[in-house]
């Protein structure tokens, strides 16, 4: 079943998790996805290492837990920037033979020193492969509140975003942001360059500085003056700052679904208590809002 169907009828509520550490057996993040599992996510993705598909077979295995133990949706990360056309295809057929039909394709960031394989350079090329190959498969794709850090401003971004769409993308995952109002912001821009897809915002739970300061490094994505208040404050107590990184992930959640948003993707960093706390908290929020779409449809 595609995934996209879910937001006719309700606010999605989804969990990204990694597979294990290459030397780890698959089944060390077994107790993260059955504590997962008591949330009742609508899905949960699986990330690809960065190397490419000699790493697929670690996303394969958790995304087989996930989809056929557990009997949760499980949508597999696909980057294409370090592989062939013909290891695409394999790991798709990899994912047939366990039936998850549903992939998040992504360009995949860049390795130093690493030359990628030339096939693949954008996730527009990745999306229409798929599309045109196995157009069995649902199709998910990246986009970015606070512009993409390697685009040349929102306008360029927006114009390959658009690109991925046309290409047979039919739904989005937005990158972590901090601030809701660059995603309002964004979606403004979507919806002007006619990208009518659902867009589900990508919220990751900060619960230590040294986790903040990496992201905000890779990602470019800016932090709000709430948020750098709450880091000045809290960073040398650990539970007091795990207890405000949740507060601040669960006020914008809460935000987000009163505004309509079409999905919540929470990057769990496989840390299923912070995860079952934040859904503690928020589930009555989705649930009301489920309700009023449910009534609203009845109505028409």
């Amino acid at each position: 079943m595609s995934l996209t169907a879910l937001f006719n009828d309700k606010t999605v509520f989804s969990l990204e998790v990694f597979p294990p550490k290459k030397d780890s057996p698959k089944e060390a993040i077994l107790p993260t996805l059955q504590q997962l599992q008591s949330i009742n996510p609508d899905f949960i993705s699986v990330t690809l290492g960065a190397g490419g598909s000699d790493h697929y077979t670690g996303t394969v295995s958790i995304a087989d837990l996930i989809q056929n133990q557990l009997n949760i949706p499980a949508v597999a990360h696909v980057p294409g920037l370090y592989q062939t056309e013909s290891q695409v295809l394999n790991l798709l057929d990899h994912l047939s033979e366990i039936n998850v039909k549903n992939i998040l394709a992504l360009r995949g960031d860049k390795i130093p020193g690493k030359e990628p394989v030339g096939v693949f350079n954008h996730a527009n090329e990745l999306v229409s492969f798929v599309h045109k190959n196995r157009p069995d498969f649902s199709i998910a794709s990246a986009c970015y509140p606070d512009c993409h850090a390697e685009a040349n401003g929102f306008v360029d971004d927006i114009a390959h975003l658009k690109e991925k769409v046309d290409a047979g993308a039919d739904h989005l995952i937005s990158q972590l942001f901090f601030d809701n109002q660059s995603f309002y912001d964004f979606k403004e821009k979507t919806e002007i360059a006619g990208i009518n897809v659902p867009i589900e915002a990508g919220i990751m739970p900060c619960t230590n500085k040294k986790q903040i300061e990496r992201i905000t490094q890779i990602t470019g994505v800016p932090l709000p003056k709430k948020f750098s208040a709450i880091l000045d404050r809290y960073q040398d107590s650990k539970q007091a700052m795990k207890d405000a990184g949740i507060a601040f992930a669960v006020d914008q959640i809460i935000d987000l679904v009163s505004e309509g948003v079409d999905g919540i993707h929470l990057y769990t960093m496989n840390h299923a208590d912070i995860a079952e706390r934040i859904w503690d908290a928020t589930k009555s929020v989705f649930e009301a809002a489920n309700q009023k779409k449910t009534e609203k449809a009845s109505n028409h």
